[in-house]
């Protein structure tokens, strides 16, 4: 006979059996049984295990679960229920000193909370979910420079790093804009500039300085002090030798006085003609301001002429001072500089040749109108969309006024190409906000929908034929999408995909932080390192644009060595560095789990670990992470746990708080300790044989690698086939999944299984999902 505790749980689940907690998603009609379930079987053990703490304005950390009184209200505050599921599932709560549920009533808690979290009808149009507008990394920006311009931009590299979130570098709620940054930005957009608009060289300078103490005046001024002051009207001139016809600057330091707000004007003339005037306001005789006054002046020897000439004096009356009018000058210097000869075109970069073309100032076309057909080449490139008629006059504009200062054409088009470069029109993804229009979700612009594709799969910039598409509205018209996927996948662009998706999905970037103990493993270097990776990513591609099935990249009985990779896995019969396809057959490898990059990143320096290991399996092979670890427990105690590795996993399991996870943990690294802790195969470790056996928590077992990666191909592909499908969308979007993007990914797995989850069905799946394709909004369906 079942003892009282047990028949309760047996009770307790027949009373959930034919629910939602065994179905895959809950419609509308749901909720009355849901909060069914929450009144006769989740609150009771709530409140016998959890309402003691939990409960009141007194609540333990501020949680007081008794404020939930059904399902819906569960549903509504989702990230609190989450952690609740998951302290449930790490075993930490209830406190080890308060009275414990059972596993199986803990396990049925746990569960009731996420499958309602996760409730949702996929028959009604679920929201798309909405993208944070987000700032193009530093790998984008190098690669987006280097697309648009043909140029390598090097100094990208040392931008401060990007954060991640959700495993991934592109990701819009993490990407900010650090001071530092836009600091870099702005220096990158000046180099930059200079590269891709090469401009006249600049000629020599001129800087010609009078001695205010050596001027004259005709009448009414004299020196004083350390300035020049006229008392009344009058004038000073001085001969200027001019090197060369051009461009000049009569740079003065002046300061005046007023009568009745009449302040002084000169007027400025060279060679007995009146070129301009200037009204010297300050605030003191005391404090000179600058003033620059533009001239145009032809070599040779010029007369140069200042004249004060609006003196006003009010003499002292009934107690209030007398006033005057007076001019102080205290600097006086002509500055130019020559103008250089035009560059030859052979010497002009082809960028600049293709950009600028014949848009070129001339007689019947100004500044303006020349700049405004430059900026539109670059502008509509770089904005990843047409630019407005606006943004192209204000680019025109700061030409025009560059220009006008006694700069070149080509410098003009320097500072405006430099204000592109710092738009947040190039530096963010922009995609307007989402309004839903009734049941529907706005689909992303033709142009939006460009740069999610090549931001995915290229990391970069759309090209002109992504773009050209974009503007004919051709690109969800029926076959596009598959053709754009193929040549995209086929240009060499798309390895910088597989460096950024994979490398951060299996975590191989932190395969530059692995430094094993140079003593144990001397073969392990720099060079042994970087090619092991390359070998992972040459798989993936080549699963990629095969159109593989997925889960060849679990069980591929083939892979891609050079002769020096070869010789570190023991390979033989591999000439030369270049990478190439070999078999695996007769080999104790299979697939990317047995590949020294994968091995060597979940390894610490001095040893294999199998916690590790079995960690990264179940976060990035079957997307099932391990709570985190309760605070203050080690992978290992140090000093108290004796014998083999396996014994001293053995010994930590023993510990409540880390049974549960090790469980699941231990198996599946324990699988792969054949591998050292730099990939190389191995049967014995300290002398003693290499034991790989093991059970997963689901009954299976395992004797050694292979056993392990056929289990996971053969009993685990839809989990597999799910994980690589929710990172890539994670990455394609650039946020995290929510709830309600389940529908999608369902679908898109229900459709790549019936050819057995090959790559492109997938990415096809991905991007042409209403996640990908539409705009949502960040507010919850709520029921």
């Amino acid at each position: 006979m079942a003892s009282p505790i047990h028949a309760l749980s047996i009770t307790r689940i027949l009373a959930l059996v034919g629910t939602s907690l065994l179905m895959g998603s809950a419609s509308a009609t749901d909720w009355a049984k849901r909060n069914e379930e929450f009144g006769k079987t989740i609150e009771p053990l709530l409140k016998q295990f959890c309402y003691g703490c939990h409960s009141g304005a007194q609540a333990e950390s501020g949680l007081a679960l008794n404020n939930f009184p059904d399902a819906k209200a569960v549903f509504r505050q989702r990230r609190i229920w989450e952690k609740v599921a998951q302290r449930l599932d790490i075993g930490d709560m209830p406190p080890a000193d308060s009275e414990q549920p059972s596993d199986t009533d803990r396990k049925l808690v746990s569960d009731w909370i996420k499958n309602t979290l996760n409730d949702i009808d996929c028959g009604k149009t679920p929201n798309p979910g909405a993208v944070t507008l987000r700032r193009i990394n530093r790998f984008e920006y190098r690669n987006s420079i280097r697309d648009l311009f043909k140029i390598d931009y090097e100094p990208a590299a040392g931008f401060p790093g990007d954060d991640v979130g959700y495993g991934f570098d592109n990701i819009g709620d993490v990407l900010t804009l650090p001071p530092l940054l836009m600091d870099k930005y702005l220096r990158a957009a000046e180099e930059i500039s200079q590269k891709v608009i090469l401009a006249p060289s600049s000629g020599p300078v001129y800087d010609s300085p009078r001695k205010i103490s050596q001027l004259t005046a005709d009448s009414g001024g004299k020196f004083e002090g350390s300035r020049f002051v006229f008392f009344s009207n009058g004038k000073t001139q001085f001969e200027e030798n001019v090197p060369w016809t051009g461009r000049y600057s009569l740079e003065l330091g002046m300061a005046g006085s007023a009568a009745q707000g009449r302040f002084p004007q000169v007027v400025i003339s060279v060679d007995g003609k009146k070129v301009d005037e200037v009204t010297v306001k300050t605030e003191s005789p005391n404090n000179a301001e600058s003033f620059k006054v533009p001239l145009k002046l032809r070599t040779g020897k010029r007369i140069i002429e200042l004249a004060f000439v609006n003196d006003h004096y009010i003499e002292a009356k009934d107690g209030q001072p007398a006033q005057d009018t007076n001019l102080y000058i205290y600097d006086l210097r002509l500055t130019g500089q020559k103008a250089a000869e035009k560059v030859p075109e052979s010497a002009l970069p082809e960028t600049h040749r293709e950009l600028v073309r014949d848009s070129i100032p001339s007689a019947s076309k100004t500044v303006s109108e020349a700049a405004k057909d430059v900026m539109r080449r670059i502008a509509s490139r770089a904005f990843r969309r047409p630019a407005t008629d606006d943004e192209l006059a204000r680019l025109a504009s700061i030409v025009d006024k560059t220009v006008q200062a006694g700069e070149s054409y080509e410098v003009g088009l320097q500072t405006a190409l430099s204000a592109i470069l710092i738009s947040p029109h190039f530096l963010f993804k922009v995609e307007e906000p989402a309004t839903k229009l009734g049941a529907q979700y706005p689909l992303l612009s033709e142009f939006e929908l460009a740069s999610r594709l090549s931001f995915f799969l290229w990391s970069s910039t759309p090209d002109r034929e992504l773009l050209s598409l974009a503007s004919k509205n051709q690109l969800r018209q029926p076959g596009v999408l598959g053709a754009q996927l193929d040549r995209m996948i086929r240009d060499d662009r798309a390895r910088d995909f597989v460096r950024n998706f994979a490398g951060q999905w299996l975590t191989l970037r932190k395969l530059d932080n692995f430094a094993p103990n140079e003593g144990k493993f001397p073969d392990w270097n720099s060079q042994i390192r970087d090619l092991s990776r390359t070998e992972t990513y040459y798989l993936f591609l080549h699963v990629l644009r095969e159109n593989m099935s997925v889960l060849r990249l679990l069980d591929a009985d083939f892979s891609f060595m050079n002769e020096t990779l070869a010789r570190f896995y023991g390979v033989p019969g591999i000439d030369g560095e270049k990478f190439q396809k070999v078999s695996l057959k007769g080999q104790k490898r299979l697939g990317l789990l047995t590949h020294a990059s994968v091995l060597a990143v979940t390894s610490n320096p001095t040893r294999t670990s199998p916690v590790k290991r079995g960690k990264w399996i179940l976060d990035n092979i079957l997307g099932t992470p391990p709570p985190p670890a309760p605070p203050g427990v080690p992978e290992l105690e140090k000093g108290q746990l004796v014998g083999t590795l396996r014994e001293q996993l053995e010994q930590h399991r023993a510990n409540p708080a880390c049974a549960s996870c090790h469980k699941q943990m231990d198996p599946l690294g324990l699988a792969l300790e054949n591998y050292d802790a730099i990939g190389r195969w191995r049967t014995t470790d300290a002398g003693s044989p290499i034991d790989a056996s093991g059970e997963l928590p689901t009954g299976e077992k395992v004797s050694n690698p292979g056993d392990l990666i056929r289990l996971i191909r053969d009993q685990k592909s839809e989990q597999f086939a799910r994980t690589i499908t929710e990172k890539l969308m994670t990455y394609g979007i650039g946020r995290g999944l929510e709830y309600y993007d389940r529908c999608a990914i369902d679908q898109i797995l229900a459709n790549a299984s019936k050819n057995d989850y090959r790559f492109q069905d997938l990415l096809l799946g991905i991007i042409s999902s209403d996640p990908f394709q539409r705009k949502g909004t960040r507010d919850e369906e709520l029921p």
